[in-house]
């Protein structure tokens, strides 16, 4: 299965998914991490565009094929990178289940993005003026919606597990 998040910096993301691939055994990509890779090998400040989401992708692919659970981490704002991540899971005869983080407290979500420190070596994390002009494109596919305002993260934890479709044996995926 595919556990695609997606969610506005600051709104828990990488703290959610990695909590649920710890617990799940799961194959955890970041997008943010393969971004800087990229930069790093490039030497250069210059914008990689989608490079750090196809190389997800192939990787994401490979483990499916391989019968694994994979979590992906990433914004995903946009419709075309959903539709990729779901063509992903159907190239690999995988399920996929969307979650979308958000913070509907803005007080507390401007307090966690000015607040963060990055744990990516010469990561660039980005500003409150940047995540409020940032391009969010509403989500038009079934997906869960988890409010990290009003839920701790074990909380948004385990309401994703509870949520988690059943396998094809009748199992939950854990």
């Amino acid at each position: 299965m595919l556990i695609a998040f997606g969610g506005l910096p600051g709104t828990g993301k990488t703290t959610v998914a990695q909590t649920l691939a710890r617990k799940l055994g799961a194959v955890y990509l970041r997008i943010d991490t393969l971004e800087q890779a990229i930069k790093a090998c490039e030497r250069s400040d210059a914008d990689i565009g989608a490079a750090g989401y196809v190389a997800a992708y192939a990787v994401a692919g490979d483990n499916l094929r391989l019968g694994l659970t994979v979590v992906a981490d990433s914004v995903n704002s946009l419709e075309i990178t959903r539709n990729a991540w779901r063509n992903v899971a159907i190239n690999a005869g995988a399920r996929i289940f969307e979650i979308e983080l958000v913070c509907s407290d803005a007080v507390m979500h401007r307090h966690r993005v000015e607040g963060r420190k990055s744990d990516i070596p010469d990561f660039q994390l980005p500003t409150w003026q940047s995540v409020l002009e940032r391009q969010y494109e509403p989500w038009e596919s079934a997906h869960l919606v988890v409010d990290t305002a009003k839920s701790s993260v074990e909380q948004a934890v385990e309401g994703i597990m509870q949520r988690l479709p059943l396998t094809p044996l009748g199992n939950r995926v854990v």
